[in-house]
């Protein structure tokens, strides 16, 4: 089968069944990225694989151009899902809700990411894959992964709660500003270290011929020129927005623009690809007079509805969940995600002034970690820095936490907090 033939019939049976998993799902009142990821495993080896391995293996090679072009469509896709991620992110929030806002967010990171580093020390059998080489940098990513907290499924709950533009929901929100910014930093300087270590990738590595000092000092400004790119174009874009309003297309060319030139200087940094539209969402943070762009608006609706869809079904294209599904490791990482995370934020919202009941709903709703856990899982698998069990046993936490998540807020503030049935479908739609 020809390369692109073979691509689009792949993309096209990836999507159907994202698109039908998904409709399931919120028939049942369930995230709609669970049936995507059912469509993964429908398709990957563990079902079709396990049923008829020559069609899976023809249908969805591991590798030949086909897997390099399916690879790079997702990828480029979930540039443009990161960069959504980002304009979720308001920093201005930090100021408004003050000091709640800021224990909720730091204690919620920091206690979690301390539990996730003494757990693989704690219980090495667990993680036999791991030697005493790469110990230290595969604790810092697991304690970073039961750090964060999924910030669009919370304004999603918030919302179905009545309790988005109320004092609860801004502190939460701005909570999740805080611990967004604290794991992916962590994270992307995890794999920052772990590509050093390697060496050189390529002939164009920042870090070719030990130059650290230089490194370093190319990755800060990294940051800073590309957080005054992504300011300087929301100033731009809403300038255009008020006298060239019909515009959007030249707008949603100048954020693929900024996207992709973004992702280039990441990855040639060796930090990863998908930090530089991260980091220009946040800078594109409109000013507050000014509504919501509507190439902003397109973008994101169309990499939610097309772009994650087929990156979440793509998860299951790769790994065998049966196989490498192991019970221990997925139970211990689950409990200890919730025992840590939950407590945390309670204790953050209780040196901020909150009551008991809210500050508990605060730390139930801090605990889902939504499509961004499974997505910092996998990027921990293609960098190599988990192996597949503990893949399986961070997705599955992923997924539990953020159906956990709606319930729990509504036992939390009782039978007032929403309309009927708004927590139990919460999550329906979108978790991340």
């Amino acid at each position: 089968m020809m390369p692109f033939v073979s691509l689009a019939v792949q993309l096209g049976i990836m999507l159907a069944c994202a698109v039908m998993g998904g409709a399931v799902m919120r028939t049942l009142r369930q995230p709609a990225v669970l049936g995507e990821m059912l469509g993964g495993l429908v398709l990957g080896p563990t079902i079709l694989g396990a049923i008829a391995p020559e069609t899976q293996a023809s249908l969805f090679p591991a590798a030949g151009p086909a897997a390099a072009l399916r690879g790079g469509v997702v990828k480029v896709g979930m540039l443009l899902f990161m960069f959504t991620v980002g304009l979720e992110i308001n920093p201005r929030a930090i100021l408004h809700n003050g000091w709640t806002a800021l224990g909720v967010g730091v204690l919620g990171t920091l206690v979690p990411l301390a539990a996730g580093v003494a757990l693989v020390n704690a219980l090495p059998g667990l993680f036999p894959a791991v030697d005493d080489a790469t110990r230290f940098h595969f604790a810092l990513f697991m304690g970073a992964a039961l750090a964060n907290s999924a910030n669009p499924v919370l304004a999603r709950i918030l919302s179905d709660l009545g309790l988005l533009q109320s004092r609860l929901g801004a502190i939460i929100m701005s909570a999740t500003v805080i611990d967004d910014l604290m794991s992916w930093t962590l994270l992307f300087l995890v794999f920052e270290r772990v590509a050093a270590a390697a060496g050189p990738v390529g002939t164009g590595g920042a870090a070719a011929g030990g130059a650290a000092g230089w490194h370093v000092g190319a990755v800060v400004g990294f940051f800073v020129l590309t957080a005054a790119v992504g300011w300087a174009a929301s100033r731009f874009f809403a300038w255009q927005h008020r006298r060239h309003r019909e515009d959007v297309a030249t707008r949603i060319g100048l954020v693929g623009v900024l996207v992709l030139l973004s992702a280039a200087a990441a990855e040639w940094l060796e930090l990863h690809a998908f930090l530089g539209p991260f980091v220009v969402g946040i800078a594109m943070m409109p000013p507050a007079d000014d509504a919501d762009d509507e190439a902003c608006a397109a973008i994101r609706r169309f990499a939610h509805g097309f772009f994650a869809p087929l990156y979440f079904v793509s998860l299951g294209l790769t790994t065998d969940f049966a196989r490498h599904f192991a019970w221990p490791l997925v139970a211990a990482v689950t409990v200890v995600a919730t025992a840590s995370k939950i407590p945390a934020a309670y204790a953050g919202g209780r040196l901020g002034g909150l009551d008991r009941r809210t500050a508990w709903a605060v730390g139930c709703g801090m605990n889902a970690r939504g499509a961004i856990g499974i997505i910092l899982a996998n990027l921990g698998l293609e960098n190599g820095i988990i192996d597949e069990p503990t893949y399986v046993a961070l997705v599955t936490m992923a997924i539990v936490t953020s159906l956990l998540a709606a319930p729990t807020m509504k036992a939390c503030l009782g039978p007032g907090a929403g309309g009927s049935g708004a927590a139990a479908g919460a999550a329906a739609t979108v978790v991340g």
